[in-house]
């Protein structure tokens, strides 16, 4: 004769909590390279969007910091002559940490980016 786990709730509480080490081996075990995820729910006693949403939380991938560059400008009488004419003006693209991405194209002088930016993050002076 074999003897089955049986697990008995005799709470009213019909919410179980699942710590997270116990949500890190259901999905591990789901991520096994033959795992068939339905399976892997019921061994566990829950549903396989449980598992889905488990799995999608966990296995989130890490959002980069955002990276600056150094930038020195030098004043126009500190720069030697141009030598050729002028290329043609360039494109200067802003992407913010919250994704907003902000493109300008043509000549625009420093104060109108500023300006831009702080428009856009909200972080000018307060008086």
């Amino acid at each position: 004769m074999t003897m089955s786990r049986v697990e008995v709730i005799t709470s009213v509480q019909r919410r179980r909590r699942w710590s997270r080490e116990d949500k890190e081996r259901i999905v591990a075990e789901a991520l096994a390279p033959d795992a068939v995820v339905s399976e892997v729910a019921r061994r566990a006693g829950i549903h396989t969007s449980q598992l889905f949403r488990w799995r999608r939380q966990l296995c989130r991938p890490v959002a980069a910091l955002p990276e600056f560059a150094a930038v020195s400008v030098a004043s126009e009488a500190m720069t030697s002559p141009p030598l050729a004419p002028p290329a043609p003006a360039g494109l200067i693209e802003i992407e913010l940490s919250s994704g907003v991405r902000v493109r300008i194209s043509g000549p625009v002088d420093s104060a109108t980016v500023s300006a831009t930016i702080v428009a856009l993050t909200g972080t000018g002076r307060r008086r």
